[in-house]
């Protein structure tokens, strides 16, 4: 990713907050890769907080940016796989706050967005 395209990203994802109950507390990028410590409301399943935040951001990217498109392998701004950790009422958002800063520390780590827990969970 480029600095044109991680500011993209980041304004995609700060959009799609306004939209639905998903709230980025952190996004940051590696390079070739980005993390996001995401809150959002029960009813949604991970897996399809993924899907929406993986689709808006492909398809706004492409839009805006769209010779983004033509220097992917194969054209796919996000690759099949993800992670997802989920952090119960008693369990320890810290830990998963660290984990998404400390998977960047071998390479060029930035920090594009510090949210605010706004969901009020």
């Amino acid at each position: 990713m480029s600095a044109g395209v991680d500011d993209l990203v980041k304004e995609v994802c700060l959009e799609i907050e306004k939209r639905w109950e998903i709230c980025f507390l952190e996004i940051g990028v590696d390079g070739d890769h980005a993390h996001f410590l995401i809150q959002t409301v029960p009813t949604y399943s991970p897996s399809s907080v993924v899907q929406r935040v993986k689709s808006v951001t492909a398809r706004e990217v492409f839009a805006r940016a769209p010779e983004v498109k033509r220097k992917l392998w194969g054209g796919e701004f996000w690759g099949k796989g993800y992670f997802v950790n989920t952090v119960g009422q008693h369990g320890s958002e810290k830990v998963i706050a660290a984990y998404v800063k400390g998977q960047g520390r071998e390479r060029d780590y930035h920090v594009l967005h510090k949210g605010q827990m706004a969901l009020g969970l």
